[in-house]
């Protein structure tokens, strides 16, 4: 349980005790898989559960009218999903695994139950949840005033920072199952342009992206390049001892 990707993220916080890693394994009682392309949460859903994401990519996504989708947020092992949506009694986006996945199936009560026992964990969680504000924050940035190929420069770095905190990645680089096409829909891009941002990373020597690995080629110079400042993730070590 120690070395889970949601001990690590959660331990950045708060330096957990034996205590809060033996309810946090209560909240692992249920297991569940899906398969790839199959919704676990529906846009509109109520009644539903939040998951604990232990292995797998997925995604979160809303449908516009028009039939277009725009991606929300990309899901590593170790995230929530759907815990605002439980908290809200209604999901206002959908979840989507990228790759097939292994996840924790968490209730209400569940919730309400650990964080009466441990408080600290409930504020490691409240802080879980306030990084990806932050992380929203800067989506925000990206696609309003970041140009596209700086977007895909940032969007990259931050997944190889969130991914090496849970042990999945590092400076170097990270396997990433995602398509041009979940790119452009996370990054607000066609799938055309997404191809030609990724050309021109690799040309420039800062990143390549090829056969479900990025790997960052000079690590300076790309988090210059986009303007990278990790101070919003939160990664400088536990603020609770």
């Amino acid at each position: 349980m120690k070395n889970t990707p949601l001990v690590r993220k959660l331990g950045t916080f708060v330096a957990l005790t034996d205590v809060e890693h033996s309810v946090l394994e209560t909240l692992h009682r249920r297991r569940r898989t899906f398969v790839a392309g199959r919704d676990l949460v529906h846009q509109g859903q109520s009644d539903q559960a939040a998951y604990i994401l232990a292995s797998g990519w997925a995604c979160s996504y809303k449908i516009l009218q028009d039939g277009e989708r725009q991606i929300i947020d990309v899901h590593i092992p170790g995230d929530f999903l759907g815990l605002r949506s439980v908290l809200l009694h209604m999901s206002d986006h959908s979840i989507e695994p990228i790759t097939d996945i292994e996840v924790s199936e968490v209730l209400v009560g569940d919730l309400l139950d650990a964080f009466g026992k441990t408080p600290r964990l409930a504020l490691a969680v409240l802080w879980a949840a306030s990084r990806e504000e932050a992380m929203v924050v800067e989506h925000l940035v990206d696609i309003g005033r970041r140009s596209a190929i700086e977007r895909m420069a940032h969007f990259l770095l931050e997944l190889g920072a969130r991914l090496a905190l849970v042990g999945l990645g590092s400076k170097g680089g990270y396997q990433c199952p995602l398509t041009q096409y979940l790119m452009a829909d996370a990054l607000g891009l066609s799938a055309v342009h997404v191809n030609r941002v990724l050309r021109q990373l690799r040309e420039e020597g800062l990143v390549s992206f090829r056969d479900g690995f990025v790997i960052i080629e000079n690590y300076d110079r790309l988090v210059d390049f986009a303007g990278f400042d990790d101070a919003y993730l939160d990664h400088g070590g536990p603020l609770l001892a």
